[in-house]
């Protein structure tokens, strides 16, 4: 179960966003939203996880930051829509695996082959509170900006309407 434990405006290049801060009793998630969303369908909606390589030390073996420009873009341009950041770095691995799989990663092996080449899963992320703050946003369905089917699949089994799916890979 989450609880929003606070809520405030951010401004950022991409135009004005209203941050809300979820905690599940041991991670923070951050839902940014633009414009009115709640009983809002179809609206935009970016699931992305951490990822300090591209982020933070702004790596040119990801592509994540484009990722997220790229659906900040989209979400100006329609004038509404949601960004939820989950503390998931390695597709949920941890930074260690991240780490570990680069080897693989620069000899052209896919990432989540490389996890597990390394002893990692695949995919690790879990999105179930992905749907609670969709809910607790009160979003009545939502088309996603991703090129993942597992986040699709997982929202749906958690009672999210998707509606469509645009992807976001470069």
């Amino acid at each position: 179960m989450i609880v929003k434990l606070a809520e405030g405006d951010i401004k950022t290049k991409f135009g004005p966003f209203q941050e809300f801060l979820y905690y599940d009793g041991q991670k923070e998630t951050i839902a940014l939203t633009m414009g009115n969303i709640t009983g809002a369908e179809d609206v935009l909606c970016r699931v992305h996880s951490s990822c300090l390589f591209g982020h933070a030390f702004n790596s040119i073996e990801c592509d994540c930051r484009e990722q997220m420009e790229i659906s900040q873009q989209l979400i100006q341009q329609a004038g509404r829509g949601i960004i939820i950041w989950l503390e998931q770095e390695g597709k949920g691995n941890g930074h260690f695996a991240l780490l570990k799989s680069v080897e693989h990663k620069r000899k052209g092996i896919a990432q989540a082959d490389a996890y597990e080449a390394v002893g990692f899963k695949r995919d690790a992320r879990d999105y179930t509170k992905v749907a609670e703050i969709l809910k607790d946003l009160g979003v009545k369905s939502i088309r996603m900006l991703t090129d993942n089917p597992k986040k699709v699949e997982s929202l749906t089994q958690h009672g999210i309407e998707v509606v469509g799916i645009k992807k976001v890979s470069l």
